[in-house]
C-alpha cells in the first residue's frame, strides 16, 4: 500500500489523521487476513506551502518543514496505531526524482523550459482515464509557467525563484521538484512499480494521481 502523506507545513488537521487511520487499520486487516502487508505513507517536506509558511514564520524553509514533521508524527503516536513500514520524505528522494524525470526526458515525455522541466501531456495517450477528465474540459491556468508547450503540462522539476531560501542542483539547474514526480519517485523507491492499492484523500484522485500514472507509466514504459 502506498498512501500519500501529509504536506508537512502546518499541524495536522482531522483531514490528514483520516486517512492515517484508514491505513494503518487495513494494514492491521489485512495482516489479521494472513497477508503480509508493506504500508509506504510518505512526508512530503519540499512544496510551495511550505515556503509560505516559511516567510509568515520568519523561519529557514527546511527549519519549517522538520518542526511540523516531528509534529505530526508526534500527533500520529498519539492515536496508538504504530507507524507505518516506511515514511520516505522527498528530501531523502532527491537522486530517485531527477533519475525519473530524465528517463521521462529521454522518452520524450518532459522538456525543459527556463530552468523548470515540464511533462508532455499529449504524449501519454490514457491521460485521464483514472479521473474521467478530458482535456478539452480541463482549465488550463491551474499550473502557469515560461515555456510551455501547452497549458496542460504540469511542472516536474520548478526552477529557482527569488525568495525561495532553498534549492537543489540537478541537470537543467537549481530548483526544486514538482509535488506529483515526488510520489511517483517515493512510491517507486519503497514497493516498486506494481502495488496493490494506492492511496490517498479524494481530492487528490486529479491531478496528483493521475498525474503519477502518467509519470511512471511514461518513464517505465509498462503498467
Amino acid at each position: 500500500i502506498y498512501a500519500c502523506g501529509p504536506t508537512v507545513y502546518s499541524r495536522i488537521h482531522i483531514g490528514n489523521a483520516r486517512p492515517f487511520v484508514v491505513f494503518s487499520v487495513l494494514k492491521r486487516f489485512l495482516e489479521r487476513r494472513g497477508l503480509r502487508t508493506t504500508l509506504v505513507c510518505n512526508i512530503t517536506d519540499i512544496n510551495d506551502k511550505i515556503y509560505a509558511t516559511a516567510q509568515r514564520e520568519g523561519l529557514p524553509s527546511d527549519e519549517v518543514a522538520k518542526k511540523y514533521a516531528a509534529l505530526y508524527i508526534a500527533d500520529t503516536d498519539r492515536l496508538g496505531l504504530g507507524r507505518p513500514t516506511h515514511e520516505p520524505r522527498v528530501t531523502d528522494t532527491l537522486p530517485e526524482i531527477i533519475g525519473l524525470i530524465e528517463d521521462l526526458e529521454n522518452n520524450g515525455l518532459a522538456y525543459p523550459a527556463h530552468g523548470s522541466v515540464y511533462f508532455r501531456v499529449a504524449g501519454f495517450p490514457s491521460y485521464g482515464a483514472l479521473s474521467g477528465r478530458r482535456l478539452d474540459d480541463l482549465r488550463s491556468d491551474d499550473e502557469p509557467g515560461p515555456g510551455k508547450q501547452s497549458p496542460h503540462d504540469f511542472a516536474l522539476w520548478k526552477a529557482h525563484k527569488p525568495g525561495e531560501d532553498t534549492s537543489w542542483d540537478s541537470p537543467w539547474g537549481p530548483g526544486r521538484p514538482g509535488w506529483h514526480i515526488e510520489c511517483s519517485a517515493m512510491a517507486e523507491a519503497t514497493v516498486g512499480m506494481e502495488f496493490e492499492i494506492h492511496g490517498g484523500g479524494l481530492d487528490l484522485a486529479f491531478p496528483h494521481h493521475e498525474n503519477e500514472i502518467a509519470q511512471s507509466e511514461g518513464a517505465r514504459s509498462r503498467p
